[in-house]
């Protein structure tokens, strides 16, 4: 499947937001750094019906055959 995601600007730029975005959703899972999230972290197996129903986003499809 080809697909791209829309530019989001250069790298250097978007570092610092997305460090925080990882931050902010280490926070919400109740640890504070990478060790502690190793030895806490909890794996959920989630079903391909709950991954179609909560959809993809920021991604764009290209489809090859010009359809």
């Amino acid at each position: 499947m080809d697909s791209y995601v829309p530019y989001a600007g250069s790298l250097k730029d978007n570092v610092a937001t997305s460090l925080y975005k990882v931050r902010s959703t280490m926070c919400n899972c109740g640890v504070l750094s990478i060790p502690e999230l190793q030895e806490k972290a909890k794996l959920t197996v989630v079903s391909s019906t709950s991954i179609v129903e909560g959809g993809y986003h920021d991604v764009t499809l290209h489809n090859k055959t010009g359809e």
